[in-house]
């Protein structure tokens, strides 16, 4: 037993074989054994056991706007990376907006990493941007490292990120293709956005009617349509709309090479419960009706749905004014995704096992993070350590992002994380942060 260095003991790890009670060997940041409980251990070995609590994968999410550097009094990778940690995510990828300059080129890619390298509590990778204009800088980004490409089909919401026409779309979508890349596509449809009713003021029923159901469904046929013609890769972000899930059903079954997201504001908010004025609670597409909140959760356990990521999307606490159509429209939820969606997952009846498969297997599925998302040898030492049965009421005040507005708050969860593991390191432990150790990762192929 040369070499462990570790070794963490738990009458419940969830595996990807089921939850059991075991020893999990751990040496040179790698897990090297996943063995009985009562395994015998080196005498040189660092024993932690954490009785009952659950010992998962450390989370991999995304799916997050960190927005450092160039919106820093929005959001950044110290705050984010360390809201992330105590919210037991070990890996983060970041959108290409809303940061300035956006990631569109290798050169700001360049400097994005350049801001991210000395402040990143956890793994972080990259998203690039497909833009009208930087079709001839997809390649070179992909050969950057960059994990995928994010493109909207409708206003971003900032100048500097401008929409795809549909025409654009198939240009740009043909040449990811060419070099064996993922587009991950923000779909709502511009026309059906631009005929829905436009009203300002604070009342969420009108802001929901702004924002349609047919927006969602009529950007996801066409999408699914031209991925089906040129056979690329595509996946769908924040799914809110209940009503594509035939849609994406079909095009799975037809051999289209589709996934999707959802997130854990629209798993375990709804619409009915949102206050008037309160535009902590808006998001683009928005959170919808407890039925349709129904649907999505059956998609989640057909696979329809492949995985479960946060969209954080910050801003400053004076940009989420009463007015819905005016406040700026992102939820903040990197270190409550995990209790959030464990209270809701559990009084549907699901299980531990299945909030790693959304949240840390599919997601690094996804990116192609092989050495993420699961405890079995071979993996990065990424771990998780979670009271299930231990519930807490969300203070805004604990919160570790820039800016603590969040639509949790006064809620009370269950699943309280203990602590957090990287390579095999602890990075949190009861509210207490290690220096930053995160690294930045790359696209492995």
């Amino acid at each position: 037993m040369s070499g462990e260095e570790l070794v963490l003991r738990s009458t419940r790890v969830i595996t990807p074989e089921g939850t059991r009670a075991a020893s999990v060997v751990v040496s040179d940041g790698t897990i090297v054994a996943v063995r009985a409980h009562d395994a015998a251990v080196s005498t040189h070995a660092r024993v932690e056991d954490f009785g009952d609590d659950a010992l998962l994968p450390g989370l991999v999410d995304t799916h997050v706007h960190v927005n450092d550097p160039g919106r820093t009094e929005w959001e950044g990778f110290w705050t984010a990376t360390r809201a992330a940690a105590a919210g037991g995510i070990t890996t983060l990828v970041d959108m290409p907006l809303n940061s300035l300059p956006p990631t569109t080129t290798v050169a700001n890619l360049r400097t994005k990493k350049d801001v991210a390298a000395a402040k990143a509590h956890i793994d972080v990778g990259f998203w690039g941007g497909a833009l009208p204009d930087n079709v001839k800088d997809l390649r070179p980004l992909h050969d950057a490292g960059v994990f995928g490409f994010k493109c909207f089909l409708s206003p971003s919401g900032v100048d500097e990120f401008p929409e795809l026409t549909q025409d654009q779309l198939a240009v740009s979508m043909g040449e990811i293709a060419g070099f064996g890349g993922l587009l991950i596509v923000h779909a709502e449809d511009p026309h059906e956005l631009a005929a829905a009713p436009a009203r300002s003021g604070p009342r969420y029923a009108d802001f929901l009617d702004s924002r349609p159901r047919v927006s969602e469904d009529t950007a996801i046929e066409g999408l699914i349509a031209v991925a089906k013609r040129i056979g690329a890769r595509v996946h769908i972000l924040h799914l809110s709309s209940s009503d594509a899930l035939p849609l994406i059903a079909a095009a799975k079954r037809e051999g289209v090479r589709l996934t999707v997201e959802t997130c854990p504001h629209y798993l375990t908010l709804t619409a009915e419960e949102v206050p008037d004025g309160a535009s902590e609670f808006k998001c683009c597409p928005p959170i919808r009706e407890a039925a349709n909140q129904d649907l999505l959760w059956q998609a989640l356990a057909d696979g329809t749905i492949d995985c479960v990521v946060t969209d954080h999307s910050p801003s400053t606490a004076d940009l989420k004014t009463a007015d819905f159509a005016t406040a700026w429209g992102g939820i903040s939820g990197l270190q409550l995704s995990l209790p959030a969606v464990w209270t809701a997952a559990r009084a549907r009846g699901y299980g531990l096992e299945d909030v790693v498969r959304w949240m840390s297997t599919r997601t690094a599925e996804l990116v192609g993070l092989d050495q993420k998302g699961a405890i079995e040898a071979g993996r990065d030492a990424d771990f998780t350590v979670l009271a299930p049965d231990e519930t807490f009421t969300v203070d805004p005040a604990r919160l570790q992002h820039r800016n603590r507005v969040t639509a949790y708050a006064g809620k009370t969860l269950s699943g309280v994380v203990k602590s957090t593991w990287l390579r095999g390191q602890r990075i949190v432990s009861d509210g207490e942060f290690s220096a930053p150790a995160g690294r930045l990762l790359e696209r492995k192929n």
